[in-house]
């Protein structure tokens, strides 16, 4: 018995023969391994994505603290760059009381940034409640004070005179700069 093929189908027949080695030897040799590298990335990209988000979560919850904060706190910010001049509070602070008079306690060097001040305060009332909306026009006023106490009163006939001492935020001008020097490299 004889096969009869012709000559196309041999070279179609060998032709299919090779290029199946060749995909045999391709998926084999370069695909499987391949595929698993692949898998074992998308893995790794799958656990530095979920990270990622995690830590863009935390960002985006602290960006919208932070916002809020400046946001209701705009107002300390503020006293926080303003230059304590005593000639402007004691014309603010005059109409709560008689007289009001503002005289800075010398120190070798400022205490934590702070600068110390004596107040001395006249007024023509039966109570110290001018001395009270004095306070709470100091606690919204421009600057960083703490009042110090004791705060001392006394009654000298119609009049009520106070003295106290106050720290106020010296802000030194020339640290700020420097700092917003550093900043802005």
């Amino acid at each position: 018995m004889k096969i009869n093929i012709s000559r196309h189908y041999l070279y179609i027949l060998l032709i299919s023969i090779f290029l199946f080695a060749f995909v045999l030897v391709f998926s084999f040799g370069l695909l499987i391994p391949e595929g698993k590298k692949y898998r074992e990335k998308r893995v790794e990209v799958k656990k530095a994505t979920k990270e990622l988000m995690k830590y863009q979560n935390f960002h985006d919850e602290t960006l919208e603290t932070l916002k809020n904060l400046r946001s209701e706190n705009r107002h300390i910010i503020t006293a926080f760059d303003a230059t304590f001049n005593p000639y402007r509070f004691e014309k603010q602070h005059k109409s709560y009381f008689s007289s009001l008079k503002l005289s800075k306690i010398s120190r070798d060097g400022d205490k934590d940034g702070f600068a110390l001040y004596e107040v001395n305060t006249t007024s023509k009332i039966t109570s110290p409640k001018n001395f009270y909306d004095f306070l709470d026009a100091v606690n919204k006023s421009d600057y960083i004070i703490r009042v110090n106490f004791p705060i001392n009163f006394l009654r000298d006939g119609e009049m009520i005179k106070s003295s106290f001492t106050m720290q106020v935020y010296a802000n030194n001008s020339e640290s700020n700069s420097t700092a917003a020097k550093s900043e802005a490299k």
